[in-house]
């Protein structure tokens, strides 16, 4: 069977709930919006379409409709044999409005009956469904059948044994979803939604539940991985039950051309010839139909259809030395936007099909070429719109609730499985090209955990690329581990500019989040978002000024991709293109669509990157503050002209000799000069001692504009020395001791795009960064820059202050470090 049979809906038969005199009845809720598909849905059309297009059969029952329905209590027998007083039109989350439920509950039951069409007898019967979320357990005429744990993966159920000979039968689901109130795995979903980024929950069955009768030996999945060096499909196809016998043939079509050939064992790894391939693309987004057919002799047991795509995603250096993302093997910039999949009128489940594809479609139609799905798992139709429209798909894990408590060790360990799952059931779809285990440390329990999972999940699967922490500068992260193939950074408004190593591509993982309220579009009446325009006309300038802030960091800095913050409204958010409704567009789309297109094509890796000269030699450097005088308000640069003034500050014993003593919140050394080219190589080193840990301290640092353009510093947050920019830091792996002298270094090298921090003369931690924002402002030791005013007063003493205009070598340092100076 062809991918054309996915479309099929012929064949789904309507299939009525339990008949009774004065039978309640599903009205819909009424939803605070609407969107263009509100209205088209009902108990006869609820999400008809083949739910599972990467393995079709052309036999199956579309479960979907009404059900009874009931709110349920800890412990509470199942409803066997008895109706429930209320209706439910399934798959919609029962907080929608779709649902004609529209409230929560913890604890809930659905029930129905269907019966199985007379020539399925001889077969077994699966009883399948896409999402239930997030504890499940099914009975089949009072028979428990199976329970499943997880709110985004689909599980089916082998109910044969369980069903009576004729007549109606029974299925009963229990399901318990506490949200946020445990640690199960829950993305943006929320008991009590915040009014700002997390949003109504949605429980029970979510997705289409569906029936198929199978062979005793049948197909379950097919594994797929393009080989582009040898021009085959890697494929595996999972047979469950006595495979003794048997073998399975596959063979690709060229729509209706067979193009290639295969015959192997069940459960094992076949490579399927694709002569001369069409290559899958953003802009060519070609798809082999897949027939897979499992035999004894000349006797067919069990058929399926598919499809796939021929596609390389990797990363190789550009022309700039710079490592970017590739597809086929050349460098393509991934322009996508922030894709939370949420509706106002069915929360996680689009109202219909058409809806589901509509904002992909949109996609293109504002010139992206990638999609980030946020900690959200779509229904198999979803990445099939994606493969056919040619979208890349960054996928997130869904993660665990945001806490000031770390998870416990059974949290950790469920979220690694659903995790696993969750790359298990997707790793055939053609457009998904980055997994994302962990986004800004929410659910995050250890940095080292995080690298191993980055570890697991290459392992898994090595033919994608792992982005082991999208936003790994921002809020609750542990840090970066070094591990995957992406350094991602967040940045409101932004765009954030890490810099790719010789290992890792770099990515801005979020920016943008230009917001716009629309009158009679909003889910409260009015919104909020990272900076608010007053107009489209406004809104669209800001896009296209921040946009070309993308392109140079593109060429500029290397990243390989940027997404923007988003496709659609959601709730208290208006920072879409779209209201949440989907009713206006909010941006002149013609303008949008451009300057996507124009920063695809023009970020190609293309320039000779920068070009740092040797700088002054020497271990004293350009300016060096020995802190000699002892008493005074003014210190000598000993090797430059750049005397320093002290504000506030006093004298101590040293390291050796004297040394400054700063009080903690108002002491200063200004040096009334511009010292270093931030945009350049420089290095900065003193020795330090601290007399409380804490806040922020920052031993030196040059101003900006608003920021610092760096901070030599001890970083409160993370209870460690730092070399930093703006929401960028190069930890030490240890904390210091109050009272002790430090040696501290910090060496930008502009061409690596690096951030070494020394910890007495030793390396201590690098991060990766394009550059800490406009520097022209004074050197200043003692305090820092921030939000446009004085912060990061240091408390305790500062001893020996080089600057210098490279990037000292390691060497040079530890000579340094030795030298007591």
């Amino acid at each position: 069977m062809l991918r054309t049979s996915i479309l099929l809906t012929a064949l789904v038969l309507s299939i009525t709930a339990v008949p009774a005199s004065a039978e309640p009845t599903w009205t819909p809720g009424k939803p605070p919006l609407t969107t263009p598909w509100t209205k088209q849905v009902g108990p006869s059309n609820a999400l008809p379409e083949y739910p599972r297009p990467q393995l079709t059969r052309d036999r199956w029952r579309n479960l979907n409709g009404v059900w009874e329905f009931a709110g349920a209590k800890e412990g509470e027998a199942p409803p066997i044999g008895k109706s429930l007083a209320e209706r439910v039109l399934v798959p919609y989350p029962i907080e929608s409005a779709l649902s004609g439920i529209q409230r929560r509950e913890d604890r809930m039951w659905y029930r129905r009956t269907f019966e199985v069409p007379p020539n399925w007898r001889g077969d077994r019967v699966k009883l399948n469904f896409g999402a239930v979320d997030y504890d499940s357990t099914i009975w089949v005429n009072g028979r428990q059948v199976g329970t499943h744990r997880g709110g985004f993966d689909s599980f089916s159920l082998d109910i044969t044994d369980a069903l009576t000979r004729r007549g109606p039968q029974e299925v009963v689901v229990g399901v318990t979803d506490l949200t946020d109130a445990t640690w199960q795995p829950v993305g943006k979903q929320r008991n009590v939604p915040d009014r700002g980024i997390f949003y109504t929950s949605s429980s029970g069955i979510w997705q289409t539940v569906w029936l198929e009768p199978v062979a005793s030996s049948n197909i379950t999945q097919l594994d797929q991985t393009p080989n582009l060096s040898d021009s085959t499909l890697r494929l595996t196809p999972r047979v469950e039950g006595d495979t003794k016998g048997l073998m399975v043939e596959a063979v690709a079509y060229d729509r209706h051309r067979p193009v290639g050939r295969v015959v192997g064992a069940p459960n094992t790894e076949l490579k399927l010839p694709v002569p001369n391939p069409k290559l899958w693309s953003p802009d060519s987004p070609f798809l082999y139909d897949l027939k897979v057919r499992l035999v004894r002799g000349y006797r067919t047991v069990d058929e399926a259809g598919s499809y796939f795509g021929m596609r390389q995603i990797g990363m190789a250096p550009g022309a700039d030395g710079k490592m970017r993302m590739t597809l086929n093997g050349k460098i393509l910039f991934e322009m996508s936007t922030l894709d939370q999949g949420f509706w106002p009128d069915g929360i996680h489940t689009a109202p219909t099909d058409s809806a589901l594809r509509f904002d992909l479609e949109q996609h293109k139609v504002l010139g992206f070429n990638t999609v980030r799905k946020h900690i959200k798992v779509e229904p198999d139709r979803w990445y099939y719109h994606a493969d056919k429209l040619g979208l890349l798909v960054w996928q997130d894990m869904p993660a665990m609730k945001t806490s000031n408590q770390l998870p416990p060790v059974d949290a950790q360990q469920q979220f690694e499985r659903e995790m696993h799952t969750m790359i298990d059931k997707h790793k055939s779809f053609t457009s998904v090209v980055v997994w994302v285990p962990f986004n800004e440390g929410w659910g995050e329990w250890d940095r080292t955990a995080t690298g191993r999972i980055a570890d697991d999940v290459k392992k898994q699967d090595p033919s994608r690329l792992v982005n082991a922490h999208s936003g790994v500068n921002c809020c609750a992260s542990k840090g970066d581990s070094g591990r995957g193939d992406i350094l991602d950074h967040h940045a409101y408004v932004g765009p954030a500019a890490p810099s790719p190593s010789a290992t890792r591509v770099a990515a801005d993982g979020e920016h943008g989040g230009f917001g716009l309220e629309v009158e009679g579009h909003m889910w409260f009446g009015e919104g909020h978002a990272y900076e608010m325009t007053p107009d489209s006309a406004t809104l669209t300038r800001r896009y296209v000024e921040n946009q070309r802030d993308v392109l140079s960091a593109a060429q500029k800095c290397g990243i390989s991709a940027a997404i923007y913050t988003q496709i659609t409204d959601v709730e208290h958010e208006v920072n879409g293109f779209f209201t949440y409704d989907r009713q206006v567009r909010k941006m002149d789309f013609g303008q949008v669509k451009a300057i996507n297109e124009e920063i695809i094509k023009k970020a190609d890796g293309t320039g000779s990157g920068p070009q740092p000269g040797p700088g002054t030699p020497g271990l004293d450097g350009i300016t060096f503050y020995p802190f000699n005088e002892g008493t005074g308000t003014t210190t000598a640069d000993e090797v430059g002209t750049k005397d320093a003034t002290l504000t506030n500050a006093t004298w101590t014993e040293g390291h050796p000799g004297s040394a400054i003593q700063f009080n903690g919140s108002t002491s200063t050394v200004d040096t009334g000069a511009s010292i270093l080219d931030t945009a350049g190589n420089y290095s900065a080193a003193a020795w330090v001692k601290l007399d409380s840990l804490g806040g922020f301290a920052t031993a030196v640092s040059q101003d900006g504009p608003s920021n610092s353009a760096f901070f030599l510093q001890y970083s409160g947050a993370d209870n460690r020395f730092a070399f930093s920019f703006a929401g960028v830091r190069a930890l030490a792996p240890v904390a210091p001791e109050p009272g002790r002298w430090y040696h501290i270094a910090g060496v930008r090298d502009v061409r690596a795009g690096s951030l070494t921090l020394y910890v007495d003369g030793q390396p201590a931690g690098t991060a990766y960064s394009c550059d800490g924002g406009p520097g022209a402002g004074n050197t200043v030791i003692g305090r820092a820059k921030f939000n446009g005013g004085p912060v990061d007063f240091w408390r305790g003493a500062i001893d020996q202050v080089h600057l210098y205009d490279r990037a000292l070598p390691a060497v040079e340092v530890a000579q340094l470090y030795a030298s007591g100076r």
